[in-house]
């Protein structure tokens, strides 16, 4: 069955991806330089750094890095975990320690970088993205297409591709250590593959807003019919009270103009944002989070119980996270898209096998990065067609048909509607940077482009 939805979902988005008008993607976008982890290295630098301490971090996270004992720890917390995190390396010394253990490659980061990318370069939907430093190096990682960003000559606005800004600004970048799916290091066994963010620029943690979204959003979002809200993760009760103001503002400009907005969540350690965040929810029309996001919301909701479940269990109990997701309805979103390693779940307000749908392109176009390390186009897409469906997805899909009379992915709870895919699993991923990105952005545009 899943088989012959993937394939129809996919042929009916990339007819009509074509349709969705243009797209503004805000606020975070950096350089990518990505280390590929090796046991004797890794090991080696833990036994330097002092191992107890070391071992401190990785069982559980520092709110920030100042020092490369807790760069090591979170390290090692992410792979024993097989779990994504990121975080704020406050330390020069520390970031100057990441600059002399290099990279393996750069490449285009930050959630906007990574949408801007898909959605223009490959689905040739035009996109204005914010870039809050664009560096000669930034901009070469742009692809070609309908990717632009503000510039402001003599009061004018024009939208020019990020290559034509001629900036020569910071570089901002974020350190990415990957492992694979068996990474052995110390006593430890990454479950799955994954990767620990060391962000270690000053722009994107502060939210550095530019004058040119500041002084003409009405004009730029006027050209949009979409926008995708991220980077709000490495704010801190210190600093987060100038950025929010800015997107409240923005987020009544979209509102007015009945734009609808998304935001893509990322693991916030810092619980004054978390909550932060939680009162701009009723503003947006969709949210987008895994368990661990999830979890971090349902705990500053006063929701201990159902945080510890949603983290308990693998694949994640779908119960508990429907339990979660309505609570998030509750405060007026439309939209809730999960999304986990095996399965999506998305609760709308509204009706339709076209949401269902989109999640199946999403899913395809997430399995197809794995694949090939990046999309070269729309076309290439149906390359993931014969990775496998995920297996461990039937006694989720079972729960769900027990618990909520689910059917071909669909069903009603508490008078919303639930659709549910199983994802494509691919064994060996050349990479797994950017698949979140790839999956939300998929699944919200691909929505509206059905509609």
């Amino acid at each position: 069955m899943w088989d012959g939805l993937y394939a129809s979902a996919f042929e009916r988005v990339r007819a009509k991806v074509g349709n969705v008008k243009g797209v503004l993607l805000a606020y975070n976008t950096n350089i990518d330089a990505i280390k590929y982890l090796k046991k004797s290295d890794l090991e080696a630098r833990v036994e330097k750094a002092g191992k107890e301490e070391v071992l401190r971090y990785s069982e559980e996270l520092p709110e920030k890095i100042t020092s490369v004992p807790q760069l090591l720890g979170s390290i090692l917390w992410s792979v024993r975990r097989g779990k994504a995190a990121e975080l704020f390396v406050e330390s020069c010394p520390v970031r100057f320690y990441m600059r002399r253990w290099g990279w393996d490659e750069l490449r285009m980061g930050g959630q906007v970088g990574i949408m801007a990318n898909l959605l223009g370069g490959v689905y040739g939907i035009p996109v204005v993205a914010h870039v809050p430093q664009l560096s000669k190096l930034q901009a070469g990682l742009f692809k070609d297409g309908p990717i632009y960003v503000p510039k402001v000559e003599n009061g004018e606005l024009r939208l020019v591709h990020p290559r034509d800004f001629d900036g020569d600004e910071e570089s901002c970048i974020h350190f990415i250590y990957e492992f694979p799916r068996g990474f052995r290091v110390l006593d430890f066994e990454a479950p799955r593959e994954n990767r620990f963010i060391g962000a270690a620029d000053d722009y994107n943690t502060t939210l550095f807003i530019r004058d040119e979204f500041r002084e003409h959003f009405d004009e730029i979002a006027s050209g949009v019919s979409l926008a995708v809200i991220s980077g709000l993760q490495a704010l801190t009760k210190d600093n987060y009270r100038e950025p929010f103001e800015t997107i409240r503002e923005h987020l009544k400009v979209l509102n007015e103009k009945n734009i609808p907005a998304h935001l893509e969540f990322a693991f916030t350690p810092d619980e004054t944002v978390r909550k932060a965040i939680l009162d701009l929810l009723p503003a947006f029309w969709s949210v987008g989070l895994n368990e661990v996001e999830l979890a971090s919301i349902m705990e500053v909701m006063g929701e201990k119980n159902l945080a510890e479940k949603l983290l308990a269990n693998d694949p994640v109990d779908p119960i508990a996270v429907t339990e979660a997701m309505l609570k998030l309805a509750e405060l007026g979103v439309k939209r809730i898209h999960f999304h986990t390693y095996g399965y999506y779940l998305a609760l709308t307000a509204y009706r339709g096998e076209f949401i269902r749908d989109a999640l199946l392109f999403a899913a395809l176009a997430a399995a197809a990065k794995a694949k090939l390390g990046d999309v070269p186009s729309i076309d290439e897409i149906v390359r993931a067609m014969d990775v496998p469906v995920n297996e461990r997805a039937k006694p989720v899909e079972k729960a769900l048909a027990s618990e909520y009379g689910m059917r071909n992915g669909i069903a009603e709870v508490n008078g919303y509607q639930l659709a549910f895919v199983p994802t494509k699993i691919v064994a060996k991923p050349k990479s797994t940077v950017g698949i979140g990105d790839t999956i939300s952005s998929s699944a919200f545009v691909g929505e509206f482009a059905l509609r």
